[in-house]
């Protein structure tokens, strides 16, 4: 016979990585239902992509094949778009109608609404960088470097990832919705035209080379490119992603606000 004992309740909160799974879905739903997000993550980076082959008859691109030079630069887009755009225009909202609030208020700790999502962003990013890899591709890009030169793109787009979230985050948990709204599009906006993202370094006059060296886009186009023309990235553009990351992480630790 069944005790009472054996039917009685037992609250509690559910184990950790069933959380985190589960606000990784969230979010990913979230990302998904989102129009002008998609727009942001994909479709301009893919248009982008297809109008490149003839990028030199509106800007000059430098020597070699408009694709083999904008490819790379589109995958560096592809990353600012998913962890920094939309990451900062997601978190700004939540705060300001109280999401980040009420989760706090509930079992999910915060390691775990971070992780949920930098897990959603993986997911996207993972999804971005293969098909725009295989755009490019059937469009007639010939990267150099074999699988060593994809596994340094990962590396490089985790560290730029890092760099991109934590100024997002930065951004989004010290202004009012509307303002973050206006900021990361505008930043968007201004590193993509002019943020050494597609156009290489080298085409920049000398005193703007210098400053968008030390750019976190400059640093992550740059990189990608040298790393997909065979030379690998060059250890100048980790070391400024890794310092964006963190200081803008450690600007994150001190400054977030959850409401």
């Amino acid at each position: 016979m069944t005790s009472a004992l054996d039917l009685s309740p037992r609250p509690g909160a559910a184990p950790r990585a069933a959380m985190l799974r589960s606000q990784i879905s969230m979010e990913l739903r979230l990302l998904t239902r989102n129009g002008e997000q998609l727009l942001l993550t994909l479709v301009i980076p893919l248009l982008l992509l297809v109008l490149g082959t003839h990028s030199n008859k509106v800007v000059d691109l430098g020597p070699g094949r408009p694709i083999d030079i904008i490819t790379p630069g589109i995958l560096a887009l592809a990353v600012l778009s998913t962890s920094f755009t939309s990451l900062a225009i997601a978190t700004g909202f939540e705060r300001r109608y109280g999401v980040i609030k009420r989760l706090g208020a509930s079992p999910l700790p915060r390691w775990g609404l971070m992780g949920g999502k930098i897990g959603a962003i993986a997911v996207v990013e993972i999804a971005q960088l293969t098909l725009l890899s295989l755009v490019g591709l059937a469009l007639g890009w010939d990267p150099h470097g074999g699988l060593t030169a994809f596994g340094q793109m990962a590396l490089l787009a985790v560290l730029g990832t890092a760099a991109f979230g934590a100024l997002g985050l930065l951004i989004a948990g010290t202004l009012r919705a509307e303002a973050t709204l206006a900021v990361a599009n505008l930043v968007y906006v201004l590193l993509l035209v002019g943020g050494g993202l597609l156009v290489p370094l080298s085409r920049y006059p000398g005193a703007a080379r210098h400053l968008l060296e030390l750019l976190p886009s400059g640093a992550l186009g740059q990189g990608l490119r040298d790393t997909f023309a065979g030379d690998g990235p060059g250890a100048f553009s980790i070391i400024v992603l890794i310092a964006w990351a963190v200081c803008c992480g450690l600007g994150v630790s001190r400054t977030f606000k959850w409401e």
